[in-house]
């Protein structure tokens, strides 16, 4: 089994190790390490040991959040199909910057031992590549760190994003960056991504069917997620996405995300079934409207449904930040393509967004607080 091995070329920040050399450098970060390093100590101590599987939290993604066993095998099978896409091969350098608590923290520690990268782990921030002054040639964020490092990219040439959806604006910045940016779509239970799908244009970029020439694409083909190698797509009763990926899922993943299918593999994510909004009978998906106001708020916000004795529920949209930087809905409802159902009926401010652990923004927790704001 490809999990008992270390790639001979694996590097840990700078420095070859084999197995039992690698099981002494994970205690005595578990013992004596900063709190992201004790994490990587962790995980390398479970990764190393004699069971085939590993623990692991899911994100509650697909339902509410549990523990599942996750067959180590099959996390090799998601790291081999990440290198085949992307190109990757032994001494290419990584940069990880995600907590070793989730999911794409410990994958990259896996494409590591099982590619044999040449692996730098930093402290997780909100700014990773602040003061980096060295080229990598892969690393994963999400994007609040690609926010913050859009003048430090050169720095990487292939950059994974996922976590949360990639807001407008920053996309807007990254068109014109050297570095290849892709955009993921994955979640615990897919051992990250599954599907990708190009931000920026550049000569030659990958994609599963072939290498682009800028502009071929239908507007339908710049919008959608790809599948990496033996993972396919179809959709439920509802519209929401089921992933079929042998070699990384013991059986199809039913998810609550509601796609357009453009084929089985390829499709554009629309948004979350959980949100879906049914205000006067018209079935509003906030995600979609959220995407054609981004480019006009500079912070962050979210549109939600409130009950409304009326239309059963009203739109609104909810603010981070203060009363003082007041928008009006005048503004929004002049936003070019939002339609009249899309407009919100009110709009509220809240000083901060309640998030996850992993920075995610909680939205049925930041909504809650409407409620329990003073009238």
């Amino acid at each position: 089994m490809a999990y008992h091995k270390i790639h001979p070329k694996f590097r840990f920040n700078g420095h070859a190790f084999n197995k039992e050399e690698l099981k002494e450098v994970a205690y005595s970060l578990v013992k004596e390490g900063f709190p992201y390093e004790q994490q990587i100590g962790d995980f390398l101590m479970d990764w190393l040991n004699a069971k085939d599987h590993i623990a692991m939290r899911t994100s509650g993604s697909t339902g509410e959040p549990k523990t599942v066993l996750i067959q180590k095998e099959k996390m090799v099978n998601s790291a081999l199909a990440t290198a085949d896409f992307f190109g990757l091969q032994p001494n290419d350098s990584a940069l990880l910057c995600l907590p070793a608590e989730f999911v794409a923290g410990k994958m990259m520690l896996v494409r590591a031992l099982v590619i044999g990268l040449h692996l730098d782990c930093i402290e997780p921030s909100s700014s990773p590549l602040a003061g980096i002054r060295k080229k990598y040639d892969f690393c994963g964020m999400v994007p609040l760190q690609v926010q913050n490092s859009l003048n430090d990219l050169e720095w990487i040439k292939i950059m994974i994003i996922g976590g949360a959806p990639l807001p407008a604006p920053v996309k807007e910045q990254l068109l014109d960056k050297t570095s290849h940016v892709y955009e993921t779509y994955g979640m615990t239970e897919t051992l990250s991504h599954v599907a990708v799908k190009r931000v920026n244009p550049f000569p030659g970029a990958i994609d599963p069917v072939g290498p682009y020439e800028a502009g071929e694409e239908t507007k339908s083909e710049k919008d959608c997620f790809r599948a990496l190698r033996n993972i396919s797509f179809s959709k439920d009763q509802r519209g929401c996405l089921i992933i079929t990926a042998p070699e990384i899922c013991d059986a199809p993943v039913v998810t609550n995300d509601l796609i357009n299918l453009i084929s089985d593999t390829a499709f554009e994510w629309l948004g979350r079934i959980d949100n879906v909004i049914n205000s006067g009978g018209v079935k509003l998906i906030p995600e979609q409207i959220e995407v054609k106001i981004a480019p006009y708020l500079s912070g962050r916000f979210l549109v939600a449904g409130l009950p409304d004795r009326q239309l059963g529920q009203k739109l609104i949209l909810i603010i981070e930040g203060c009363e003082e930087d007041k928008i009006s809905l005048h503004k929004i409802a002049s936003i070019p393509g939002i339609g009249k159902y899309q407009i919100p009926k009110e709009i509220h401010y809240l000083k901060h967004f309640v998030e996850t652990r992993n920075g995610k923004i909680q939205r049925n927790t930041t909504i809650q607080q409407i409620f329990s704001k003073p009238a």
